[in-house]
């Protein structure tokens, strides 16, 4: 499979996930039972939509396909002006100051928060594409997630999700090796690290159900790993009920969906996405420029 298509399967996959997976965040599982109602509480429909997962990764693709060598400076810059045009939604409280900041005429490596009000997984919802430009190193990877996380375990999930999208470009991951086994012993010694350690401990062939009970919120030592997991059963489980397993976990559905579609979707590519996400992927609001964004990208891509 073409690097071109690649691309194309995780974006999409990653803006299903995204989608489906924002109509259900950290929504209760069901009303209280311990709780009296007057009226029976308002049920809506969940409706599909894009997030400032797809949306962030659509502003850095767009930012990587418009030069040969990027700097932290104009990304930046890009996302700021993203930022300011309206086009995100849903931001993190790291990315917003972040953004805020850069507005009012910040330094890029010095806006992002630190310590533990740093350690979301903010950065890593966006660096998907930089797994397609394999020019850019580790050092470069970090400064990219500098810009709105200044904190290490928020940099080393980021990472974790680059080598696993160039671990499937090179054919280090075909779905049949063990995923979290290939990752481990490139990362640096963190949290995030330790997390996969824990998963790879479970005994037998654990569930998404069952990974799901070490934490699926934003914390970005939650919600890589957990997506990762996830994504290493998409061989197994198929794209629909992957993202489906996840949904049902709770937490941070739209950005653990999203970062394990990304992956699921590099590994699948566009023509192993079921139509039917696909048909109702076309339909939300911002299809229109994530499909642009990929056919300019594609062009741009060796």
């Amino acid at each position: 499979m073409h690097k071109q298509e690649r691309l194309a399967g995780c974006i999409l996959a990653g803006a299903i996930g995204d989608a489906w997976g924002s109509s259900f965040e950290n929504l209760p599982k069901r009303p209280g039972s311990n709780t009296f109602y007057l009226q029976p509480p308002p049920i809506s429909a969940p409706a599909w939509q894009l997030t400032d997962d797809t949306q962030l990764t659509l502003v850095t693709l767009e930012a990587l396909s418009q030069t040969p060598l990027l700097s932290p400076d104009r990304l930046a810059s890009c996302l700021a002006n993203a930022y300011s045009r309206g086009l995100l939604t849903g931001l993190g409280a790291s990315t917003l100051k972040a953004l805020r900041e850069l507005q009012a005429g910040g330094h890029w490596s010095q806006v992002g928060r630190e310590g533990e009000y740093g350690a979301g997984n903010g950065a890593a919802m966006r660096i998907a594409p930089f797994a397609f430009w394999e020019q850019y190193s580790r050092v470069e990877l970090h400064d990219f997630c500098r810009i709105t996380h200044r904190q290490a375990d928020a940099y080393v999930g980021a990472l974790a999700i680059v080598l696993a999208i160039r671990a499937i470009l090179t054919g280090q991951w075909t779905g049949e090796e063990p995923l979290l086994g290939l990752l481990v012993p490139q990362l640096p010694d963190t949290r995030v690290r330790d997390r996969l350690l824990e998963i790879q401990a479970l005994p037998g062939q654990p569930s998404i159900a069952e990974v799901a009970r070490f934490g699926t919120s934003g914390y970005v030592v939650d919600s890589v790993p957990f997506a990762l997991f996830c994504a290493s059963q998409v061989p197994r489980l198929g794209l629909k009920q992957m993202l489906e397993a996840i949904v049902v976990a709770g937490g941070d559905t739209d950005t653990n969906a999203s970062l394990a579609g990304q992956i699921a979707g590099a590994l699948l590519g566009p023509q192993n996405i079921p139509t039917e996400l696909l048909r109702k992927l076309t339909q939300v609001n911002g299809y229109a420029w994530l499909k642009q964004v990929v056919h300019v990208a594609q062009q741009q891509l060796v």
